[in-house]
């Protein structure tokens, strides 16, 4: 079992939001939603960030930071820089409320090819998008720009949704335009010029409770009951890590700037 920390669309203002035109709720309903109910999952949050964690160098930008989710796990390293980032205001209101002394706080759509000159005298040395890139119809593109936002030898880290067979009610819900396998996310490295350091699967278990839920049961949210049954058993699920199998509900790649 698993979902989302992330999820974007293009921000829209609410109606009663005329002449300062802040955001007061989010412009993606079921995004905001999934993002409460991983809320509950504090130790699938972890295993994620841990994955990550020995490739993340000192000047970190993470792309659609969400609640902050993973955010929290980035900010616990001492590090030089940490910008978080999301396209939607609402979305950044809350990282404000919750890091505003710890991280800087921007809006950032991809992909953009403004961003890498804004970014630059930041040196930014990795860029991380955890279930980000699928929900972006140029995902070339996007992994491109990221790639210019890094210094020369920087990280791009991406988690995306593997299998292109668990595609339901689940992803459509969430805005999916696709899932990966290891091929196609390898290509797109590729189309970018990123060149692919580490490529692997992530959370095997959760891919029956995805196909269970997304295929069988056509749901349009995680049940948040059997969120937290999957959660308590993360350290079981985690032995998956010395048996691996080839397949999962997630793939985990690493790029360079060459």
């Amino acid at each position: 079992m698993s979902c989302p920390n992330h999820c974007h669309c293009a921000p829209q203002l609410h109606s009663n939001s005329l002449s300062n035109h802040v955001m007061d709720i989010p412009a993606d309903a079921a995004g905001a939603e999934t993002l409460e109910i991983m809320r509950a999952a504090p130790q699938y949050n972890q295993w994620q960030y841990a994955a990550i964690a020995p490739y993340i160098g000192q000047r970190v930008l993470e792309v659609g930071s969400g609640v902050g989710n993973i955010s929290e796990h980035i900010l616990r390293a001492p590090r030089q820089l940490v910008v978080l980032t999301d396209t939607d205001p609402w979305y950044c209101d809350q990282l404000r409320a919750r890091f505003n002394k710890q991280a800087r706080i921007e809006l950032l759509t991809l992909p953009d090819h403004g961003a890498p000159q804004r970014f630059a005298a930041d040196r930014l040395d990795t860029i991380i998008a955890l279930n980000v890139v699928e929900h972006i119809e140029d995902d070339i593109g996007t992994l491109s720009t990221m790639k210019e936002m890094a210094v020369p030898g920087g990280r791009v880290i991406v988690l995306v949704p593997a299998l292109k067979v668990l595609y339901g009610s689940l992803d459509r819900e969430l805005g999916h335009f696709r899932r990966y396998t290891k091929k196609s996310l390898s290509l797109a490295f590729e189309r970018s010029g990123l060149q692919l350091e580490s490529l692997r699967w992530f959370n095997r278990v959760g891919v029956l409770g995805w196909w269970f839920n997304g295929r069988v049961r056509k749901t349009s949210r995680i049940p948040i009951s059997q969120l937290r049954a999957f959660d308590a058993l993360i350290p079981a699920v985690r032995l998956e890590e010395a048996v691996p199998l080839p397949f999962g509900l997630s793939l985990i790649a690493v790029g360079k700037r060459r």
